[in-house]
């Protein structure tokens, strides 16, 4: 492998943009056989490539797992901006499913036999390097075509590389018919690296220790200050939309990046939004930004309920909350229906501020 990104990396460092880390400089060397395969040319197509006289090169892939906030998103955005004028697209896995999805379903209205097949062959012709973000399996839909999708992917030369907070053989665990897939689970074994990155340190978790995680009122000056820890936790990326198919549902979160999301109370709590939706939620999140709690009472006691199960579940998954509202906890849910079993609500909230919250 060439050096020049871990070049990249000690000049970065040397720079201050990053801190020193072990763990990181020795992970960018994976890396290396994509790379490499890369720096080739494009495997052939269609019928020059059926009269190749060589079986095409099977390309390398990269899957780097590990605790959440180590830097694997940072590493794979670097290896990205680095690889060079090759066709690429850098997304977040979930809103990739939700496109497979949802262009299988144009392509059935077409008649197509196999839905599949005419949607992976059009991301293999726009992409020579897909890159995902925090890849994981909660739904039987993407667990039962995942598979065939990367296996027509890499068959086409496709290079893919993922990070995930779980290591692959805690993919869909537990998950409905999950015996079916296992192959795919055995398939990432086989044909990707998979490198566990073990850096003790949680630069997220830093990032926000010792600073302001709850801002009251809810006024401009709050908001200010949430786009300013957006804006330090993503880089001032803006954030795509992420859409999770939920039970036939779709829920919106209209800004994600590498694992921050953003949203207003009313996006999450003013839609009829259950415990299955939060948990897709925090099943796609590590950080949730939540705008503009209001005052609660027996006026928005729907909202309210939905309110505490939201923050229930951010709670027993250890998302980490910031959020900005109408009070203090304490003083958020004023009267009516609801007040007194508020106040688990409010002393979760107290204590999801805590500078070490929801550290692994």
């Amino acid at each position: 492998m060439s050096d020049s990104l871990i070049a990249v990396y000690d000049r970065m460092v040397e720079q201050g943009a990053l801190r020193p880390d072990a763990a990181q400089r020795g992970a960018m060397r994976c890396f290396g056989p994509v790379q490499d395969y890369l720096a080739k040319p494009a495997p052939k197509s269609g019928l020059l490539g059926l009269l190749g006289r060589r079986k095409p090169e099977q390309p390398p892939g990269l899957y780097l797992w590990g605790g959440v906030g180590r830097g694997k998103s940072m590493l794979m955005d670097l290896f990205v901006a680095h690889a060079g004028d090759v066709p690429k697209r850098r997304v977040h896995f979930h809103a990739f499913m939700q496109e497979i999805h949802e262009g299988m379903h144009s392509a059935r209205k077409t008649g197509a036999s196999d839905a599949l097949a005419p949607v992976a062959d059009k991301v293999a012709s726009d992409v020579r390097l897909l890159a995902f973000d925090e890849m994981q399996i909660t739904d039987i839909t993407d667990a039962m075509i995942v598979g065939r999708l990367f296996e027509r992917l890499m068959a086409a030369g496709v290079v893919i590389i993922t990070t995930s907070n779980r290591v692959p053989d805690d993919l869909y665990k537990n998950g409905l018919n999950r015996a079916l897939f296992v192959p795919f689970i055995e398939m990432i074994k086989s044909r990707m690296i998979v490198y566990e990155l073990e850096s003790e340190t949680d630069y997220r978790q830093h990032r926000l220790a010792g600073a302001q995680v709850y801002f009251s009122p809810a006024d401009a000056q709050a908001r200010s200050q949430m786009t300013q820890i957006w804006d330090e936790l993503t880089g001032h990326d803006a954030g795509q939309p992420l859409r999770l198919a939920v039970k036939g549902r779709e829920v919106v979160i209209p800004q994600v990046h590498n694992g921050v999301g953003r949203a207003g109370f009313w996006d999450l709590c003013g839609q009829p939004l259950g415990a299955a939706d939060y948990l897709a939620i925090a099943g796609a999140l590590r950080v949730l930004m939540l705008d503009d709690i209001p005052y609660l009472s027996a006026a928005n006691y729907n909202e309210a309920k939905r309110f505490v199960t939201l923050i229930d579940t951010l709670y027993e998954a250890g998302v980490r909350l910031i959020a900005s509202a109408a009070a203090q906890p304490e003083q958020l849910y004023r009267e009516g229906t609801g007040s007194f079993e508020f106040e688990r609500t409010a002393s979760r909230l107290r204590e999801m501020q805590g500078a070490d919250w929801g550290a692994d």
